[in-house]
């Protein structure tokens, strides 16, 4: 499809011709709308005079301000300081006053001398400009002033969104390094819990066991690698980790290890959520239940969709009669982090005894994206 962005405002085209053009065509178009104003209001009169004539009029008259609006803006952009506080503002304004405004005022007079064929001089022009009607001259000023006013006004919201995209990009690069060094913490623990598995097994001498669960390993591996490139991916694949990730471990503890999952199906599925997000939570559980004691565990994992939230709770049963795990909590700090850069205050975790029972509670938009992250 051939591109419709004029040539004028193509990114190709000199910020300076830019400015030239758009300055240009604003004021073309104002002299447009005001000639038509004033050929209505000549209709109205019976006044015999053309359209062209007044568009000339209105033009030739506009010239100044439109060169006020060109010069300021590439002073702006020569400067990009020149309007950053009161005094430059109110000191550029006055230079205007001083400088500009008259010289706008022997434009006029010298256009409307040409225009009724008169004689142009210096002093002539001079005079004409004496004889103008004071209201002649508190409309350049008008005109004068609106213009300095417009500009600077434009040219303080441009910088402004310049610094705010500035700095959006700034916390994007800080919130992707966060992300990357948490996944750094994330997958060499994973991959040492993954690996205590299987050493399990060849402890046990059970080599068809520990083959299974090497392969099983190198699935889990390569869906580790390949979402940890991502800032999101779908509930359905993280789940589906998990139960991989499950399933190698059930190898390990056989019947002692019992998981039940509710809610898995419909819109949850297709929810966002970061990769690798589940698994430390299930091997929290594992760790402080199964490796603390000889007893069996039954993990509860629910899902459930309120509106566009994501509800994910896990339950496990303490063991509070076993030794201490040294690692404790280092796994629930690590996913709170996680949800914290990816989703600021958007995203909630939860985590206490309740009862006999452990639970982990999260709450989470059902979409990446579309929330403002915390500073």
């Amino acid at each position: 499809m051939r591109s419709t962005t004029r040539p004028w405002l193509s990114p190709a085209v000199p910020q300076s011709v830019r400015i030239v053009a758009s300055n240009a065509l604003f004021w073309l178009a104002l002299s447009l709308v005001g000639a038509i104003g004033s050929y209505s209001d000549a209709m109205r009169s019976h006044d015999d005079v053309g359209f062209l004539h007044l568009f000339k009029g209105w033009c030739w008259d506009h010239v100044p301000p439109c060169l006020l609006g060109i010069v300021l803006h590439l002073l702006n952009r020569r400067w990009p300081d020149c309007f950053v506080s009161a005094p430059r503002v109110v000191g550029g304004y006055l230079a205007v006053l001083l400088l500009f405004l008259p010289a706008e005022l022997l434009f006029i007079a010298a256009h409307h001398l040409l225009a009724e064929g008169g004689t142009l001089s210096p002093a002539s022009a001079w005079a004409r400009v004496l004889e103008m009607r004071r209201f002649d001259w508190f409309t350049e000023l008008a005109w004068t002033s609106g213009t300095y006013v417009a500009v600077v006004a434009l040219c303080v919201w441009r910088r402004h969104r310049e610094r705010e995209r500035a700095w959006l990009q700034a916390e994007r690069d800080n919130l992707g390094l966060r992300l990357q060094i948490l996944r750094g913490q994330l997958e060499p623990h994973f991959m040492f819990n993954a690996l205590n598995a299987i050493s399990a097994l060849v402890r046990e001498d059970d080599r068809a066991l520990a083959l299974k669960g090497i392969r099983q390993l190198s699935d889990l591996l390569r869906y580790a690698l390949a979402s940890g490139e991502r800032e999101s991916v779908a509930l359905a694949d993280e789940l589906r980790f998990t139960r991989d990730y499950l399933a190698l471990q059930r190898l390990r503890y056989r019947d002692r290890l019992q998981v039940r999952i509710e809610g898995d199906s419909g819109e949850v599925l297709g929810a966002d959520c970061p990769p690798l997000l589940l698994q430390p939570l299930v091997e929290n559980a594992l760790r402080h239940g199964l490796d603390r004691q000889a007893g069996g565990l039954d993990v509860h994992i629910a899902f459930t969709a309120v509106g566009d939230r994501l509800h994910i709770r896990i339950v496990n049963p303490l063991v509070s009669t076993a030794p201490a795990n040294p690692g404790a909590g280092t796994g629930l700090r690590n996913v709170r982090a996680r949800l914290q850069t990816a989703y600021g205050n958007a995203a909630q975790m939860q985590a206490a005894p309740d009862g006999e029972r452990f639970v982990v509670e999260i709450r989470m938009p059902m979409e990446a994206g579309g929330f403002e992250v915390a500073a």
